[in-house]
């Protein structure tokens, strides 16, 4: 087991589990106002300190960690429910329009970044989670096709499913039974990294006004709120600047640690 595996293991495992912890566990309200206390430094009884309304920023970080997780798990989720079937579809028709269809489709959803997405979701339903989720949620899609087509592909001139056509097995059948077992890891992988990328466009969501609205913390909303007060409260933008930074370096870590453990090419070469 590879060092960036344990280490990604550990970092991701520190914030879900202080994301689980919020659920029942806060050392403050999160949404208490305490204006007496407000832009406290790190200190024993507030210990990320506080911002401009009070609030205690350790426990906005730990429900903001959970407002993170569950959007980019959501979205991810979308992604590979959606991008899944349509790049084992694209794989098993190939060079047919169907394939034409999809793949092309796929282009024009990249043309669009998720942040344009969030946009144009937004003048329609208006700013919030949830059209974060499905703004990221669409980005997903075409990742996870081309990925699952391009995996997929490499398969289906493989003796065992050569063999499978003759034992009367149709595409679709193939599609479940052989092929996506094959290609699971590689989805784990890139799902890890898209669940880092994720979070990073939740934040960068929240930051523009896009994505959770308050009372609901959020690490991109705190960092807009901090822009301002820099200079006099650091600690407003290195506190959420650093939980970001701490979870998607521990996610990308567990990709490839994940990646070198389930390669077995990988572990040969190393070996």
């Amino acid at each position: 087991m590879s060092r960036s595996l344990i280490l990604g293991a550990a970092l991701s495992s520190v914030v879900v589990l202080m994301a689980l912890l919020s659920f029942v566990w806060t050392p403050y309200d999160h949404a208490a106002l305490n204006i007496p206390d407000k832009l406290q430094p790190p200190n024993a009884k507030h210990w990320f300190g506080t911002d401009h309304f009070g609030r205690d920023m350790f426990s906005m970080i730990m429900v903001g960690a959970r407002t993170s997780i569950a959007v980019a798990l959501v979205a991810v989720g979308i992604g590979m429910g959606f991008g899944v079937p349509l790049g084992l579809t694209a794989a098993a028709r190939k060079g047919s329009w169907l394939d034409e269809l999809i793949m092309r489709g796929n282009d024009l959803v990249f043309a669009f970044p998720s942040l344009v997405i969030a946009i144009l979701i937004t003048a329609v339903f208006g700013p919030g989670a949830v059209n974060a989720i499905i703004a990221i949620g669409i980005f997903n899609i075409p990742v996870f096709a081309r990925i699952t087509r391009g995996a997929a592909l490499s398969l289906w001139e493989r003796e065992f499913i050569l063999a499978a056509r003759v034992a009367g097995k149709g595409a679709a059948r193939i599609s479940a039974e052989h092929i996506l077992p094959n290609v699971a890891n590689l989805l784990i992988v890139q799902g890890t990294i898209q669940f880092s990328l994720g979070i990073l466009a939740e934040a960068g969501l929240s930051y523009v006004g896009l994505g959770a609205q308050p009372p609901t913390p959020s690490w991109g909303r705190m960092l807009a709120d901090a822009q301002t007060m820099v200079s006099f409260a650091p600690h407003l933008a290195l506190i959420p600047g650093l939980a970001i930074i701490v979870t998607v370096l521990g996610l990308n870590l567990l990709g490839d640690g994940l990646r070198d453990w389930l390669d077995p090419r990988i572990r040969v070469a190393r070996a």
